[in-house]
């Protein structure tokens, strides 16, 4: 019997924290890089079109999530759970209805890698993201920005009687809605999720989709996939080319633990292959996931075996939980946006479930012979006829109204809702996505005071800012009520500022920002200051405005690791050392970012026992970047200044190597995502 219910899953976890106040600015309008076909050989014409295409130049109006900890704390979850006599689901509502885990009843077994624990890192689109189960990921390349975050949830009833969990949002940078479906029939070895997504617009969009499946990997793990050649973006030697396998240069890379340093691996399926990928055991039993024939790409990730890789998987959740991820997409590469044409809608049907296939056939040497073996066990445990027929029949009820609304997603959705009918124009979802009014947080009410009453709602200028707008539509609501002397304060001024920059109308975002300082002195139109100076080369000056920035608000930890990082990139090493000293408060003084950026000026200054003091700590970088290497670069720097120094010794590779092999990196600081 299929059955839907909503508990709360209780496992440690480290709070989100806060979102940044600070608007993620950079120079809009990033140019399309030319790809040029000698140096991507195997990749068509049209990969290469679409890899140029479409990319962002910042993550305006997002703002991010980087102010969580690694304090972990027992504390629930809201989560879904679909439930047959075969299968069990459970989804995390607030974390981007995150599959966390799926487990086929019979056997007990967990097909996904299920993270015992809910630690966020700095390798997602706004920051925060945490490994494990299935991650939906839509609009632009990377982690994506609902990660962390919740969604709308309703509960729907399919024409048939299944229940069906409804997942749904307004993606804000392409402006546009998507819509998750998932459901298990009664009997059904195979969780089914159904995927919508809108381009409600009179232009063409750029696209992206992934849903990126975490599952446990062993030495005897094999990852199996219907094709004979892959792209890759630099394993090994050489860059971006399409290679065959499953050996590559000498390696069999669908072993994961053959390899030693983080890769992708995009596979390369024929049009007509039905899509599927897998991740058999050494007993030949592991997930599969298959999908309707939209969703074309397919894709490996892992982190390899070195240091670094194996740091990681820890880094991300406990001791033994190491896992790789078997991804699938719209794209034949994640590097991809695809063009969405103006009023089109793309949907497709993914399914889930445990695949048992001969061992001896599935890690055999015939490549050929171990891809057919899953495909016919697959066509046994759901034939493509019928994938193909439940994904016709269930768009009977994808526009079918939710009989109850579980959880409310943010309040841009509904805003956007009102604007367009305030402005005459058609609802951007059906009325199976509805978009509830009562959703408005206190991030969207200042611009519904401003559709409705034609002036931006004033902030409190202690609080901190958020609720940033980028939308023409929006900016030219604002600037026509700041013109008008409506409202004309300085949060008013502030968010200009941010729609003028984000426009490129650099001048007018300068002019706006100093309107805002002389209304109130806030850091808030300082910080954005110091941004456009550094921009423009205006580097005392964008010091300077950090500087004061930090000192009126000292206790606002993102302020102070963008202060830290400018002032070193100035080479105002010893400003950054005074500022720390006399400003910042606890608990930012003791984070381990600023302690970093500490060392890292300790070090410029020549301050040997301070970099020395602070590299003896268990220094943690709660938000290290994935890639990030500034731990072991500290290290190395550190020892090779010091020898130079008390010997008298230039800093050359004959002292670089020395130091690599006197001087190991220690383990609590070696993140390095390769062997070499």
């Amino acid at each position: 019997m299929s059955e839907l219910r909503f508990e709360e899953w209780v496992m440690p976890g480290a709070d989100v924290g806060p979102e940044n106040p600070l608007p993620p600015l950079q120079r809009g309008g990033r140019p399309a890089k030319k790809m040029e076909p000698e140096k991507y050989p195997g990749f068509s014409d049209e990969m290469l079109r679409d890899m140029a295409y479409g990319h962002v130049a910042n993550y305006l109006p997002y703002t991010m999530q980087d102010r969580y900890t690694r304090e972990l704390k027992e504390r629930p979850f809201k989560v879904a759970v679909l439930e047959n006599e075969i299968l069990k689901a459970t989804f995390l509502l607030e974390l981007g209805g995150r599959l966390r885990s799926l487990v086929h009843k019979p056997t007990g077994r967990e097909l996904f890698e299920a993270n015992p624990v809910f630690q966020p890192a700095n390798l997602a689109i706004r920051n925060a993201w945490f490994s494990g189960g299935v991650e939906w990921n839509i609009g632009m390349r990377g982690h994506c920005p609902f990660t962390c975050s919740p969604l709308f949830v309703g509960k729907v009833e399919g024409t048939d009687g299944t229940p069906v969990l409804r997942m749904w949002e307004w993606e804000r940078i392409r402006k546009t809605p998507f819509q998750i479906d998932a459901y298990l029939p009664d009997g059904s070895p195979v969780l089914l999720v159904r995927v919508r997504i809108a381009n409600p617009h009179d232009e063409t969009v750029p696209m992206y989709w992934w849903s990126n499946t975490a599952v446990p990997e062993t030495a005897k793990t094999r990852v199996l996939v219907p094709a004979d050649s892959a792209y890759n973006f630099g394993y090994g030697k050489g860059g971006p080319a399409r290679v065959d396998i499953p050996e590559v240069q000498g390696t069999d890379i669908t072993y994961t633990t053959n390899i030693g340093r983080a890769a992708d691996f995009f596979f390369h399926l024929k049009k007509e292959q039905r899509p599927w990928i897998s991740s058999p055991d050494a007993e030949g039993r592991g997930l599969v996931q298959v999908s309707t024939d939209l969703l074309k790409g397919r894709k490996l990730f892992l982190w390899g075996m070195g240091a670094g890789g194996r740091k990681w998987q820890e880094f991300l959740s406990e001791p033994g939980h190491a896992y790789i991820e078997i991804q699938s997409g719209l794209a034949r590469t994640q590097m991809e946006h695809l063009p969405m044409p103006a009023g089109t809608t793309w949907e497709w049907l993914e399914g889930y479930g445990l695949m048992e296939t001969d061992p001896e056939v599935a890690h055999g040497a015939d490549w050929s012979k171990a891809r057919q073996a899953v495909e016919e066990k697959l066509e046994t445990l759901i034939p493509r006829a019928k994938m193909e027929a439940d994904f016709a029949r269930t768009a009977e009820w994808a526009d079918q109204a939710p009989t109850e609304i579980v959880q409310r997603g943010s309040g841009w959705g509904p805003l956007e809702s009102k604007r367009l009918a305030a402005a005459g124009g058609a609802p951007f979802c059906s009325a199976g996505t509805p978009y509830a009014a009562d959703a408005l947080s206190n991030q969207e009410k200042p611009w519904l005071a401003l559709l409705e009453e034609g002036a931006l709602g004033e902030a409190d200028p202690e609080e901190e800012p958020l609720g940033y707008m980028v939308q023409p539509e929006w900016r030219e609501l604002l600037e026509q009520a700041v013109a008008a002397g409506k409202g004309a304060h300085w949060s008013a001024w502030l968010h200009l500022g941010v729609m003028r920059y984000y426009a490129e109308d650099f001048a007018g975002a300068k002019q706006a920002w100093e309107e805002s300082l002389a209304a109130c002195e806030t850091p808030w139109a300082r910080r954005n200051l110091a941004v456009l100076a550094r921009e423009e080369e205006r580097t005392e000056e964008a010091g300077d405005l950090y500087v004061a920035a930090v000192r009126q608000r000292s206790n606002l930890f993102p302020l102070a690791v963008e202060c830290g990082r400018f002032l070193l990139e100035a080479e105002r090493a010893q400003d950054w050392l005074d500022l720390v000293e006399q400003s910042l408060v606890e608990p930012v003084r003791s984070a381990g970012r600023i302690r970093l950026l500490e060392g890292q000026a300790a070090l410029a200054v020549g301050d040997f026992d301070r970099v020395e003091k602070i590299l003896s700590e268990n220094l943690v970088i709660d938000d290290l970047r994935e890639g990030e290497r500034s731990l072991s670069h500290l290290w190395f720097e550190f020892h090779e200044k010091k020898l130079s120094t008390e010997e008298g010794i230039p800093i050359d590779d004959a002292l670089k190597e020395r130091v690599k092999k006197e001087f190991p990196v220690p383990e609590h600081l070696d993140f390095r995502m390769s062997n070499d």
